[in-house]
């Protein structure tokens, strides 16, 4: 058998392993039932403007403070198939939105996450992938999620934008059924976020701590690196109702995440690690693993937790330790099925308190273009869809050797740390960065299959008061790269 029908052969396989456990529950159509008719109403709610035969008004605003009902449905029922897309201007928009679902009249929500995360990447950050309960794409923009959600009485799913600039477009498709009554044993859905910035010393990171009878069915990991190297040697420990010793217990941070000798970007059915960024001070990485074939069953409790281990240093910055404890900054989302009542959860972190930075103080890369000056090519605004202010700093070079130097003023003589928000895309080339001609970190490549973004944090370093320049060199283009071309949406200082 040739290599693309293998792949394809394992593909198929994976789709009907999770028709079979979805169809299971009764509550949705796998593979293999198809064909089977049931006694069912397909319904739906979205953004759908209410004049439907005439107008386009298809999208809700969402003003900072304030929350859209998406849907309040009545039951015996299912959501199959969730759908969004959302136009702001807000960076890191996607976990200053927050994502709420409510069973039966409860009070406090049983999925309570901000969407970005919910939806398989964290940190605010947009990015594609594609796995079997959820898939992410226009470059991060178009969010799916097809994991069950029974409910017997109601459904109440919210959006609340705890951001600072209002959410312009809100689009939406909540897909659901209508059903006579729920199985026998039915459970319902439930997805918490958590996150330690950063982590605890003398503490593992908990990832969910659950009461009740159920079944543990994924989890979402996104680490921003507070120093260099590696930072995911810990292992996992599922605690399974109550034991002292735990049942499942893992051998490092990319084994539970079924990857091996580190995290490199890919995704697929069952695990994935859609954003890796590198394994430099400030570099994001996010990984997913869904427990669809192997879900962790428990009769009265669940507890999670993970170490925070990796490599660290001494004060020469020579290797101090292969597995020690690390203070990364850690956040997650835990899914799981419970019957009973979930327990009382903590209060989640309000809105920048999910941040790593308040992005009102970046300085707008265009407000620089007036002093900047290039080798070759145009400095100029252009307008993309994502940018801080609505456009970015862009310069056209047409060769390789060409520099960019843009200069930018301190207040006051301090340590510290500089944070830049580069773009990306298909035509963009290799960039070393230097700041007062003294090199920072690696070349970057710039280079991506469409416009996205990208933070890149350098660590804190003295800079006096007065005049600096950040100078853009470039080294060449990736081989599929069209161009050499760069852009640059905004600059952060933060004194240390």
């Amino acid at each position: 058998m040739t290599t693309s029908r293998k792949v394809v052969f394992a593909a198929l396989a994976a789709v009907l392993a999770c028709g079979a456990a979805v169809a299971q529950t009764g509550l949705g159509f796998g593979l293999e039932d198809i064909s089977i008719l049931q006694d069912a109403q397909s319904k739906r709610a979205s953004s759908c403007d209410p004049d439907w035969q005439n107008g386009n008004a298809d999208a809700r605003p969402i003003p900072p403070g304030e929350t859209l009902v998406l849907a309040e449905l009545e039951g015996p029922g299912s959501i199959n198939h969730i759908w969004n897309t959302i136009a702001s201007p807000e960076r890191g928009y996607s976990r200053l939105l927050v994502l709420r679902m409510y069973w039966d009249g409860e009070e406090k929500p049983s999925v309570e996450c901000p969407i970005g995360d919910f939806f398989g990447i964290g940190h605010g950050i947009d990015r594609s992938f594609v796995s079997l309960p959820i898939k992410v794409s226009s470059e991060g923009r178009g969010r799916n999620c097809y994991w069950p959600m029974p409910f017997a009485k109601s459904a109440k799913i919210t959006v609340t934008n705890e951001g600072k600039q209002p959410a312009n477009a809100f689009y939406y498709y909540i897909d659901w059924q209508k059903l006579p009554q729920l199985p026998p044993n039915t459970a319902y859905f439930h997805a918490m976020y958590r996150q330690d910035f950063p982590t605890v010393p003398g503490q593992n990171y908990l990832l969910a701590d659950i009461e009740g009878r159920g079944h543990y069915v994924g989890t979402v990991l996104s680490v921003r690196q507070h120093t260099a190297s590696w930072w995911g040697e810990g292992d996992d420990f599922f605690f399974i109702d109550g034991e002292a010793e735990p049942s499942l217990r893992g051998t490092g941070t990319e084994d539970y995440f079924c990857d091996g000798w580190g995290f490199r970007q890919q995704d697929g059915p069952f695990y994935g690690a859609p954003l890796v960024e590198g394994m430099r001070a400030g570099d994001h990485s996010t990984v997913y693993r869904w427990h669809i074939t192997d879900p962790v069953r428990f009769t009265k409790s669940l507890r999670v937790d993970i170490e925070h281990k990796g490599v660290t240093f001494n004060s020469d910055n020579s290797v101090k330790s292969g597995f020690e404890e690390r203070t990364d900054d850690f956040s997650s989302v835990a899914y799981w099925y419970q019957a009973e009542p979930h327990k009382p959860w903590p209060d989640m972190p309000v809105g920048y308190a999910r941040m790593y930075f308040d992005y009102g103080s970046v300085v707008e890369a265009e407000s620089l273009i007036p002093k900047a000056t290039a080798s070759e090519g145009a400095v100029q605004p252009q307008a993309i869809p994502g940018a801080s202010g609505g456009s970015h700093l862009f310069w056209t070079p047409g060769a390789e050797g060409q520099t960019l130097n843009v200069p930018f003023d301190v207040v006051e003589t301090s340590s510290c740390s500089l944070m830049i928000l580069f773009t990306t895309s298909f035509d963009y080339g290799i960039y070393q960065v230097s700041l007062d001609d003294q090199p920072l970190g690696e070349p970057m490549d710039l280079y991506s299959s469409g416009i996205s973004s990208i933070e890149r944090f350098f660590p804190p370093q003295p800079l006096t008061a007065g005049a600096h320049t950040l100078t853009f060199k470039n080294l060449g283009k990736n081989p599929a790269s069209k161009g050499y071309y760069f852009g640059v949406d905004g600059i952060l200082i933060t004194k240390q």
